[in-house]
């Protein structure tokens, strides 16, 4: 992602910050062609594609940590997490960093967009499959016009035994 496209984003993402309400608010990015969103009130910056640290037995899609600002924060590829053919991170690629109950951890997704206005009424249930683990993750689909946005459940996201740990790991080292 640019310097550029990464200040509009967090320009844009400022401004939510300042609402009253956060509702219905979700920052909506690509990923392998398909467009996602997650709920604001989750969303603490976007930053660019940095060094990331492996850490060693950790699952594939932990591609390790970063250094935000004196921060160790947790790397998950949101690619990998579903299984998605792997690609080149690029100027477009970027981190989208999340706290999720205290814990921060960082989000690599293809291209942020937008901060989009989906109501609740423009929700609906997530398509039933048989694979438990992307479904799991799916909190709806918003429609936004014609398009279709595949809205993610953060915290299902994130729930990974081993990610819970390297994210308990992380907080113990900046206590």
């Amino acid at each position: 992602m640019s310097e550029n496209s990464a200040a509009t984003a967090n320009s844009a993402l400022g401004d939510y910050e300042n609402e009253d309400t956060q509702k219905d608010k979700y920052l909506t990015f690509h990923l392998a062609g398909e467009d996602y969103g997650i709920e604001i009130r989750y969303v603490i910056e976007i930053i660019g594609i940095q060094k990331i640290t492996e850490v060693p037995d950790m699952p594939d899609f932990i591609r390790g940590v970063i250094n935000l600002r004196g921060k160790v924060i947790p790397v998950m590829d949101v690619r990998a997490r579903f299984s998605i053919e792997a690609r080149d991170y690029d100027d477009r690629t970027c981190i989208i960093v999340v706290n999720i109950e205290n814990t921060e951890v960082g989000l690599v997704v293809d291209e942020v967009s937008e901060v989009s206005d989906i109501p609740a009424k423009n929700v609906e249930p997530p398509p039933r499959t048989g694979k438990s683990t992307g479904n799991r993750c799916i909190q709806g689909m918003g429609k936004i016009g014609d398009d279709v946005k595949i809205l993610l459940d953060v915290k299902e996201l994130l729930f990974d035994e081993k990610m819970l740990k390297l994210m308990g790991a992380a907080n113990e080292e900046q206590d």
